[in-house]
C-alpha cells in the first residue's frame, strides 16, 4: 500500500467515525430537547413523528462530496503541481547543460530541435537523440560570472 492510499484510508475511516457519531446524535439530542421543552399535557403523541431524521441520501452525498475533496488534494492537486514543474525544468533546458535521462543516461547537451534533443554521453563523443519528455533531471551550467 503506497503512502497516499494510506494516508486516504486512514482519512476515511477517521471521516466515517466521527460522522456517525455526530449524526446518531442528532436524532437523540431532538428528541431530549423536545421531551423537556414541552409540559406532559401537551405533548403531542408519539407515533407523530416528533423527531428529526437525517435523510440517508443526503450522507451519501456528504460522503462522495468529502471523498471527492480528499482525492483532489491528495493525488490530482499534487500531480498538477509535479508536471507543471517538470514542464518548466524542460523550458529551461539550454546547451551545455548536464542532463539525465528517464533510462538513466546522463551527459551534456549538444543540440535542441523542437522536441529531439541531442546529448554526447562520453569522451569519445558518442551522440544520443532522445525525446524532450525523456529528460528527468538537469543540472544547469555553472559559469565564472557571479562575483
Amino acid at each position: 500500500m503506497n503512502k497516499i492510499t494510506g494516508t486516504l484510508l486512514k482519512a476515511s475511516l477517521g471521516l466515517s467515525a466521527a460522522l456517525g457519531t455526530v449524526f446518531a446524535a442528532v436524532p437523540a439530542f431532538a428528541e431530549q430537547e423536545a421531551a423537556t421543552a414541552a409540559p406532559a399535557a401537551t405533548q403531542a403523541p408519539a407515533n407523530s413523528g416528533g423527531g428529526w431524521q437525517f435523510p440517508m441520501w443526503a450522507v451519501l452525498i456528504i460522503y462522495i462530496a468529502i471523498f471527492v475533496l480528499i482525492g483532489y488534494f491528495l493525488i490530482f492537486r499534487p500531480q498538477k503541481k509535479r508536471k507543471k514543474e517538470e514542464e518548466e525544468m524542460r523550458a529551461s533546458l539550454t546547451l551545455g547543460s548536464e542532463v539525465t535521462t528517464i533510462g538513466g543516461i546522463t551527459g551534456k547537451v549538444v543540440s535542441i530541435k523542437d522536441d529531439n534533443i541531442t546529448i554526447e554521453t562520453s569522451l569519445d563523443r558518442t551522440l544520443f537523440e532522445v525525446k524532450n519528455w525523456a529528460i528527468r533531471d538537469i543540472k544547469k551550467l555553472e559559469t565564472d560570472d557571479k562575483p
